[in-house]
């Protein structure tokens, strides 16, 4: 017990088994969403070809590459994150690439990403770039993430939507209406009550007993099932089913290349790789600033590891179809349930494991269930605010933009783009150009193309 303790460094991170176990659980409970949204992002789209990817093959495979980065994750990165699909990648995947050559080709090209993220991160790039970052702004940037996955949960759970006049509005038709939405608001009451209460797995009971009644209300007052979104809450037919993994290795690495044009192909690639850096650089930031797994300057333990598992992660969710892997930012969740280590990641990397044959069961849990999780985690990471220097304004304008373009874009690294130019602009206008490292006018320059990659595109082209 000994050897496993200082394996994980458990005592050292002042965590428990049974801490680590929760935020196991918790996380893949936040995250399981994937295993049928992914399919469904994926498999609505068409190749070059026509050719369309099979559902039942697609949730093998996301299944099978989210246990294996997961449990890699745990071993060697001791961190507590859930890997998986990333939303974002996969639409790249689905509408950037697949129109413009075969589903195996855009694999190929997914491939690749995590190649180029597994040289930056063993040559130490990654690592000088993320340290590089201003503090000020790593802490908003786990201020944002709580604000952006705040969102997500609220979106989710339909209690806020797209309005007709306005950007977004209370529920789908202004008000708060339906079963699916009176559930979540029950759901978030009971976890916070829990929470503040400091009772043991609070947000895991608080998931488990709004699935549950989610179960009940669906089978007896026969809700329509749009409402409840990607997962409908009802006993599955079956417990047990055989997984599909026909599409693993279904992959042409430089055929993209060759079938879309060399600059189509590399604004594919270029887009995967900065959006795979650094969302999951942001989520690795602030979901370990959460953890209080930093240092006084913001810097992550065993980063060097961690980062070289989510490139090789990329290129498993390219070698298995399912799209680029990385690193979840609902890991956040078991953060919050107290997962400080690796230990956490393998339990969540089990689940998925178990899952792969008892796939009918990830259809229980619905959004207004999980959602919940999301919000509190929310809440919780925005105390970090308090750590951003508010009176010096050449910090917080750069950090103010990190925080409000997470939310207001849906993507983590829109707002890390916004904040480090910013950041750079400011400091190079107030005559501060020497302070800055010379790697973040780099990344400044980059980001600059990012946003811009459409009209270089076009130029190009």
């Amino acid at each position: 017990m000994d050897r496993f303790d200082r394996f994980f460094e458990l005592s050292a991170r002042g965590s428990t088994v049974g801490q680590e176990v929760r935020g196991g659980l918790t996380t893949f409970m936040a995250m399981a969403y994937i295993i049928l949204l992914n399919p469904i992002i994926l498999g609505g789209a068409v190749d070059v070809t026509g050719a369309k990817l099979s559902i039942p093959q697609l949730t093998a495979a996301t299944i099978i590459a989210a246990a294996v980065s997961t449990i890699l994750m745990g071993l060697v990165g001791n961190a507590p994150f859930g890997v998986a699909a990333g939303l974002g990648l996969n639409a790249v995947v689905a509408y950037q690439a697949a129109p413009f050559m075969t589903w195996a080709q855009a694999m190929g090209l997914v491939v690749l990403e995590g190649l180029v993220i597994v040289v930056l991160a063993v040559s130490g790039v990654r690592r000088l770039i993320m340290n590089s970052i201003p503090l000020a702004l790593k802490h908003a940037i786990s201020v944002g993430i709580g604000m952006f996955i705040t969102l997500i949960g609220l979106v989710d759970a339909g209690f806020v939507a797209r309005g007709t006049g306005t950007p977004v509005q209370l529920g789908r038709t202004g008000h708060l209406t339906g079963w699916p939405v009176a559930l979540f608001c029950f759901g978030l009451l009971l976890v916070i009550v829990l929470f503040v209460r400091k009772t043991r797995g609070a947000i895991l009971i608080g998931i488990v007993v709004t699935a549950v009644l989610a179960i009940v209300v669906n089978s007896v007052a026969r809700v329509d099932p749009a409402a409840w979104g990607v997962v409908v809450p009802r006993l599955p037919e079956a417990v047990v089913a055989l997984p599909d993994t026909g599409l693993i290795g279904q992959v042409d690495v430089f055929g993209g290349f060759a079938r879309a044009g060399a600059v189509t192909a590399t604004v594919v690639l270029f887009t995967l790789v900065l959006s795979g850096f650094f969302d999951a650089m942001g989520t690795i930031i602030g979901v370990s600033d959460e953890a209080g797994m930093v240092d006084a300057e913001g810097r992550v333990p065993r980063l060097g590891a961690i980062l070289t598992v989510d490139g090789v992660a990329g290129a498993i969710g390219g070698l298995s179809s399912a799209s680029a892997n990385t690193v979840f930012v609902e890991s956040a969740a078991g953060v919050g349930e107290g997962a400080r280590t690796g230990l956490a990641a393998l339990v969540t990397g089990g689940m998925f494991v178990l899952t792969l044959f008892f796939t009918p069961l990830a259809t229980v849990v619905p959004a207004a269930a999980a959602a919940p999780a999301l919000v509190l985690v929310g809440a919780l990471m925005m105390t970090q605010a308090r750590n951003v220097p508010w009176e010096d304004l050449t910090l917080a304008i750069p950090a103010f933009l990190t925080i409000v373009m997470m939310p207001f874009t849906y993507s983590i690294t829109n707002g890390v783009g916004a904040g480090v130019i910013s950041y750079t602009v400011i400091q190079a206008a107030t005559g501060q150009a020497r302070r800055i490292p010379w790697l973040l006018w780099v990344v400044t320059l980059v980001f600059a193309a990012y946003f811009a990659i459409e009209g270089i595109r076009v130029l190009i082209g």
